[in-house]
């Protein structure tokens, strides 16, 4: 045997299997998944982080349950720090093999917490922890780290992600261009016109479609406001 021969390591998977698994994620995430519930985007980050209803979806349609296990806590109740470290393993369903395992901790000196009352925020600080853990495993076993990312969490995520527009809005939006006579076309200039912006009615933030609702309820029914032959060049 040549002693210089390198061995390269075959795939498990073919590269098509591969392609397919990607395709799969993405077609799901397209389909299932609902920006500002299951993952927030943050302007000036290039991956949307994933949120833990999102982790959940991903969690229940590749067949996983989880065993989530507190490694290390500190509970200084006289000082008033708590701080928690969590692993959650995610278990294949089917053969109950381990896909993954997760790590996340939480402490009361974050500056999400630091001026609140800790001894009130105790299990909220817990439930970070584990929260962080479980998305942590979650991007591991759904190999979906390219796509999401959970670092924006330390940027409060749940507070600053952009507050979206919701589907009353939406409708209501819908019934006013009725009452005021506005077709698809105009309805879709109209709102531009309104936020500066040409987008799907799906990613308004709530604040646009407040505007938009206020625009519109301002429009006396009889006026021909838009010129759609004109704003088309």
């Amino acid at each position: 045997m040549d002693s210089k021969k390198t061995f390269v390591p075959s795939f498990v998977i073919s590269l098509e299997e591969v392609e397919h698994r990607i395709n799969m994620l993405q077609e799901f995430i397209k389909k299932y998944m609902i920006k500002g519930e299951d993952y927030g985007e943050i302007a000036g980050v290039s991956k949307p982080t994933l949120l833990k209803p999102g982790a959940e979806k991903l969690c229940d349609v590749y067949g996983f349950s989880k065993i989530v296990e507190v490694k290390n806590r500190v509970e200084d109740w006289e000082k008033g720090f708590f701080h928690y470290e969590v692993e959650v393993t995610l278990i294949n369903k089917k053969n109950n093999t381990i896909e993954a395992q997760g790590v996340g901790s939480c402490n009361s000196k974050e500056k999400k917490y630091r001026y609140q009352d800790s001894y009130t925020i105790v299990n909220t600080i817990l439930k970070m922890a584990k929260k962080r853990a479980f998305i942590d495993a979650v991007l591991s076993a759904t190999r979906s780290s390219g796509i999401f990312t959970q670092d924006i969490e330390d940027l409060n995520i749940e507070e600053e992600t952009i507050k979206y527009s919701t589907e009353k809005q939406r409708r209501y939006i819908y019934n006013l261009s009725k009452e005021k006579h506005l077709d698809e076309e105009q309805l879709k200039i109209f709102c531009k016109n309104v936020i500066g912006k040409d987008k799907p009615s799906k990613d308004w933030n709530s604040e646009e479609a407040s505007k938009i609702i206020s625009a519109l309820q301002n429009l006396p029914t009889s006026s021909i406001i838009i010129d759609t032959q004109k704003n088309s060049h």
